[in-house]
């Protein structure tokens, strides 16, 4: 065990906890408007009115939400990846 695999591993211990706390929150805000947009879905199907399909707040708040915990979970998988790393280099 050398300096460079406690470095690699602390690092990516590191990212991998920082990306996880990052990409939590908007992962569970954009799981709750998509549900809530499935629910309004349903709705207006069983009223049987037509739907708009034209982009509104919440749908550009899904995409940036989805795009947040997107870019934090790469942030962890290269985490996963220092720490792999660090056990491969002897």
């Amino acid at each position: 065990m050398s300096i460079v695999n406690l470095i690699l591993w602390l690092g990516g211990i590191v990212l991998i906890a920082y990306g996880y706390r990052r990409a939590k929150g908007p992962w569970a805000r954009y799981q709750a408007l998509k549900e809530q947009d499935e629910n309004v879905a349903r709705y207006e199907s069983w009223r049987g009115g037509v739907r708009d399909t034209s982009p509104t707040g919440a749908s550009v708040a899904m995409q940036v939400l989805r795009r947040q915990a997107q870019t934090f979970a790469l942030v962890a998988v290269a985490g996963f990846v220092l720490v792999f790393v660090g056990f491969l280099i002897r």
